[in-house]
C-alpha cells in the first residue's frame, strides 16, 4: 500500500460502461426466448447462430426500453437508428460478429445524478447509451480441458450505458451503479441482478497528477460481479498505476481481470483500437425510424423515477433526507409508501412503520414487500388507532401487529377489542392510579422534587404496570407532571 502523500499526487479518472440485460420476453433481433436458467442451448435458431440466409428483425421492446432509460437520464434520443457490425472472434459469439450500433446511438449525452455517502451531490455525465445484443457464455469445468459454449444468451438484448470519464473515487463509482440499478429497476426495463449477469460492468481506469489536463494510459477492468468488486478493482488499479508510475514504468493499455479472491488484477490482452473492430453498417437491418409520437407515448408512460419520489418525499410529505433515501431505494417499496400516504396524512408515522416493523419483518423472511401480507389500508387503520389515542405504539407493534400478519382478515380495532387493549383515556380513571404509584414511592417523589427529573421514566413504569399497559400514555405523564410540580 502506498502512502498518503504519494497518492495525493495524483487523481483517479474513472469512466464506466455498464451492460443492462433488458427485459424484453424475445431476443433483440429473432424470436427466441430470453428466459434465464434453462438447459443451455435451447433457446437458440437458425438466426441467433448466425446461419447464411438469415435475417434479423429488430426487437421494437428493446428499442422502447433503451428510449426509456435515455429519458429518465435527460439524453438526446436520435430519431435516425442505423445499426453497426462489431467484428471479433470469441467462441460464445456465433456469428464471428456483434450487431450493435456505432457513430448513432439510440441515446446522447445525459447525466446520472447521484448522492455520495457524505450527502453531498454530484452529477455524472454520460457519453451514450447504446442497443447491442449480447454473446453466449463459454464455460470451464474443473478438471475438464474443454470449454463448453451454451448459446441461450447469444442474442438478449443489451444497452450499454456509457459514462463520460467524470468518477474520481470508487465510493463516486459505487454510488453511481447503485443510481444505474435503481433506475431500470424502477423503469422495469432489466431486473439488475449481477449474479445472473443482467447487470455487467467494466471499467475504465486511469490515474494522472492533480491539476493536469491530459489524461493518463486507461486500463479496462472486467470481470466484476458486484458493486462491491468494482470498487475494490478501482482502488486497486489506483495504487498499482501509482506504483509503476512512480518506478517510472510506462503503463500499458490493455484489458485487465479482476480477482475477487486477492482483490488483484491481472494482464488479458492488449485493448483493441477501434479501427480493429472493422464497424460498417449493418447491411442485413434498415434504420429505425422513431417518430415523435412514439417518442410521446413512451414519455407519457414513464413511472415516477426515485429521484421525483425522493424529493417528493422530502418536500410533500416533510421526511427527512435519510428516510427519503431508504424508502425509494426498493420500486416496490417506495409504491407501498405512496399508496399508504394516500389513507393517512401522517407521514413520518408512516415512514417509521416501513423502516421498522415492516423492513425488520421482510429482513427476518427474506421476503419482499409484494409478499407482505398486510395490506395498505390495514397499516393506515393501525396507524390512526395509534393517532386516536386508543392503543400506543409500543402495544401496536408488539401485540397488535404480530396479529395482524397471521390474520389479514381482522382489523387492528378488532384485533385491540379482542385483547382488551384499548387503553384508558379517561383523566378520572388514570388519576387514581398515577395517585397510587406517588404514595408507594415517597422517597422517589422527594429526590425527583430535589432535582432527579429522570425518575418521571420510573413513575411512569408503575403506572402502567398498574394499568397493564392500558393508560394513555400522554395522559399520565400530563397528571404525573402537575402532581409532582405542585
Amino acid at each position: 500500500m502506498l502512502s498518503a502523500e504519494v497518492t495525493g499526487k495524483y487523481e483517479l479518472v474513472v469512466g464506466l460502461e455498464v451492460h443492462a440485460q433488458l427485459l424484453t420476453q424475445s431476443k433483440i433481433y429473432t424470436s427466441d426466448s430470453t428466459e434465464f436458467g434453462n438447459l443451455p442451448n435451447t433457446h437458440i435458431s437458425v438466426i441467433t447462430l448466425g446461419h447464411p440466409g438469415t435475417l434479423p428483425k429488430v426487437n421494437r421492446k428493446a428499442v422502447e426500453y433503451a428510449i426509456k432509460m435515455g429519458l429518465a437520464c435527460n439524453s438526446d434520443i436520435t430519431r435516425t437508428n442505423i445499426f453497426a457490425r462489431k467484428n471479433y472472434f470469441y467462441p460464445d459469439l456465433p456469428k464471428g460478429y456483434q450487431i450493435t450500433q456505432d457513430k448513432d446511438p439510440i441515446c446522447v449525452g445525459g447525466e446520472v445524478p447521484v448522492t455520495l455517502p457524505d450527502g453531498s451531490k454530484k452529477s455524472i455525465a454520460l457519453t451514450r447509451i447504446h442497443l447491442e445484443e449480447d454473446a453466449g457464455k463459454s464455460m470451464h469445468l474443473a478438471g475438464e480441458a474443454d470449454t463448453l459454449v451454451d448459446f441461450n444468451r447469444a442474442g438478449v438484448p443489451l444497452i450499454e450505458i456509457v459514462s463520460e470519464p467524470d468518477i474520481r473515487s470508487s465510493e463516486e463509482a459505487y454510488a453511481y451503479l447503485v443510481e444505474i440499478k435503481k433506475l431500470v429497476r424502477y423503469l422495469d426495463i432489466c431486473d439488475g441482478n449481477m449474479e445472473e449477469g443482467s447487470l455487467r460492468c467494466d471499467a475504465n481506469v486511469s490515474v494522472r497528477l492533480r491539476g493536469a489536463q491530459e489524461y493518463g494510459k486507461k486500463v479496462e477492468v472486467k470481470n466484476m460481479n458486484s458493486f462491491r468488486n468494482v470498487s475494490r478493482a478501482i482502488e486497486h488499479e489506483f495504487q498499482r498505476q501509482i506504483d509503476l508510475i512512480e518506478k517510472g514504468v510506462e503503463i500499458i493499455s490493455e484489458t485487465r481481470t479482476f480477482d475477487a479472491n486477492t482483490g488483484t488484477t491481472s494482464g488479458m490482452r492488449t485493448k483493441e483500437d477501434l479501427n480493429d473492430y472493422r464497424y460498417f453498417p449493418e447491411p442485413d437491418l434498415s434504420p429505425v425510424l422513431i417518430s415523435e409520437e412514439w417518442l410521446d407515448s413512451i414519455r407519457e408512460a414513464m413511472p415516477a423515477l426515485p429521484r421525483e419520489l425522493h424529493h417528493k418525499f422530502v418536500h410533500s410529505y416533510g421526511l427527512p433526507e435519510y428516510d427519503a433515501g431508504v424508502l425509494t431505494d426498493s420500486k416496490e417499496i417506495a409504491l407501498y409508501f405512496e399508496a399508504l400516504c394516500e389513507l393517512t396524512s401522517n407521514y413520518k408515522a408512516a415512514s417509521n412503520w416501513m423502516m421498522g416493523p415492516v423492513k425488520s419483518y421482510l429482513n427476518e423472511l427474506s421476503l419482499q414487500i409484494e409478499d407482505f401480507p398486510i395490506s395498505p389500508e390495514r397499516l393506515a387503520d393501525l396507524i390512526a388507532l395509534i393517532e386516536e389515542g386508543k392503543v400506543n405504539f409500543s402495544v401496536a407493534s408488539q401485540k397488535i401487529y404480530p396479529v395482524m400478519l397471521a390474520h389479514t382478515s381482522k382489523s387492528p380495532l378488532e384485533i385491540a377489542q379482542e385483547l382488551n387493549l384499548i387503553q384508558e383515556s379517561d383523566e378520572g380513571s388514570i388519576k387514581p392510579l398515577v395517585e397510587s404509584v406517588l404514595a408507594e414511592n415517597p422517597a422517589k417523589v422527594t429526590e425527583y422534587k430535589s432535582g432527579k427529573k429522570g425518575l418521571m421514566g420510573m413513575f411512569m413504569g408503575q403506572v402502567m404496570k398498574k394499568s397493564q399497559g392500558k393508560a394513555d400514555p400522554k395522559v399520565a405523564t400530563k397528571i404525573l407532571t402537575e402532581l409532582l410540580e405542585n
